[in-house]
């Protein structure tokens, strides 16, 4: 490749796949005109469903126990290695990099290593978007990998929609439709507008500029919407995540794809894609033969795990087309209650005894029959065959990633701020470890 094409990472809070290109009532005409030129996947999933650990995962193109991330940046902990970070690839071939907005992988956004990080009041789209086409408009000689991160769709959410949406609003499937739970849904499709706003502010000021012809955009958010039972668990709720490349061929044409897609399959789909050397700590798979249409699946199962939220939570999960094992550690059985974001949703629950119902160590699901996974099959003598075959595919990946929950308990580094399974909320006092 003679010349380097710009790569423009948009991406977002907590959005999962409840937007208008996945087909929810949430209408984002920017997103969806970004799809119809460029290539969706329908079934991407992040590598694990917390903030600062998907980001982590998808940047260093490795799973959490191989890069550290176990937890939450903003508490404390971090990147074992911040050379890992992609940023140091595109480097050594040329690039120049500037960060904007929402990133969530470290304290100081400095120590990531990005040439230019620009400073913001906030990061909602209102002052990430305006210096974003401040960057596109200026003239340079080395193309770009810009990282533009907006805090929709996150709590707390910018306001409550329109009566409309308050009234109407469809809840997702695992959510009772009661009106407290509509309203949380109108609030959070506002917050999804202004995402699509900001989107669009974006991608109009890379095409005044002239430069959406020679320009990756990568879209994505980092795990499952907000609500009680998505964003912090091993559901596809909690993991599928919106996933839209555009750009030069292979990135184009409006296609849709439903193969089997991680976030770590991104950064070496980069390097392959610019014809460079993949660094030997990667984990994912190129999506490169998958966009040529030279195979049909890039990858035959995807793997997932979380350990620390706000609390300890240490869960893993094999996913194939077809079939999902998921697996807890530790003695707790009742919901960890800090890991899911307060709001109206989580106070119904609450108020229905949602803080005792058992959640069971493991579980499989058959996914082609209970997408929602409700059905747990994990007892069931006719599905013995396939949980031995995804508990053996768990154990492999553990072992080469030599995942530290091998060992048991995995305790956080010292100056990390936790909350305690026990408690109510993140916002409850947390301790400080020593």
């Amino acid at each position: 490749m003679t010349t380097r094409p710009n790569i423009l990472y948009l991406h977002s809070h907590d959005t999962g796949r409840y937007i208008q290109p996945y087909g929810e009532p949430v209408p984002m005409p920017n997103v969806q005109a970004l799809a119809d030129r460029g290539v969706l996947f329908r079934e991407a999933f992040c590598a694990a469903p917390t903030c600062s650990a998907s980001r982590a995962c998808l940047l260093t193109g490795q799973y959490g126990q191989s890069n550290g991330m176990l937890g939450l940046a903003h508490r404390g902990w971090s990147l074992r290695d911040y050379g890992h970070h992609i940023v140091h690839t595109l480097r050594d071939v040329g690039y120049t990099s500037v960060l904007i907005g929402e990133q969530h992988i470290s304290k100081e956004p400095e120590a990531i290593g990005y040439d230019e990080v620009i400073k913001v009041p906030t990061t909602h789209v209102e002052s990430v978007a305006p210096l974003a086409m401040e960057v596109l408009s200026r003239p340079r000689e080395r193309p770009l990998f810009m990282s533009v991160g907006f805090f929709e769709t996150h709590r707390e959410f910018l306001g409550p929609g329109s009566l409309r949406d308050v009234q109407y609003s469809k809840p997702p499937n695992n959510l009772p439709d009661a009106p407290e739970v509509r309203a949380d849904v109108a609030a959070f499709k506002a917050s999804a507008r202004s995402l699509d706003h900001g989107v669009g502010v974006v991608l109009n000021a890379l095409d005044g500029a002239g430069l959406t012809d020679e320009t990756l955009v990568i879209f994505t958010t980092d795990h499952g919407m907000p609500f009680p039972g998505a964003k912090a668990t091993l559901y596809d709720r909690g993991l599928g995540v919106m996933l839209i490349l555009s750009g030069p061929e292979p990135f184009g044409g409006g296609r849709v794809h439903d193969g089997l897609v991680s976030h770590i399959d991104i950064y070496p789909t980069i390097c392959d894609y610019l014809g460079i050397a993949r660094p030997p700590f990667l984990q994912g798979v190129s999506l490169m033969a998958l966009l040529r249409g030279e195979v049909a699946q890039a990858r035959q199962e995807i793997f997932a795990g979380s350990t620390w939220h706000a609390a300890y939570e240490p869960q893993r999960a094999v996913r194939t087309t077809r079939h999902k094992y998921i697996r807890r550690w530790g003695d707790r059985r009742t919901p960890v209650l800090p890991n899911t974001d307060d709001g109206p949703s989580k106070d119904l629950l609450l108020r229905n005894g949602w803080a005792d119902r058992e959640i069971a160590k493991e579980q499989l699901y058959d996914l082609l029959f209970d997408p929602n996974e409700a059905n747990n099959l994990f007892d069931d003598p006719g599905y013995a065959d396939v949980l031995a075959d995804l508990q053996g595919r768990m154990q492999s990946w553990m072992n080469a990633t030599d995942d530290p929950l091998l060992a048991g308990h995995v305790d956080p580094p010292p100056g990390v701020e936790i909350n305690l399974p026990g408690q109510l909320s993140a916002t409850d006092p947390p301790t400080r470890v020593k």
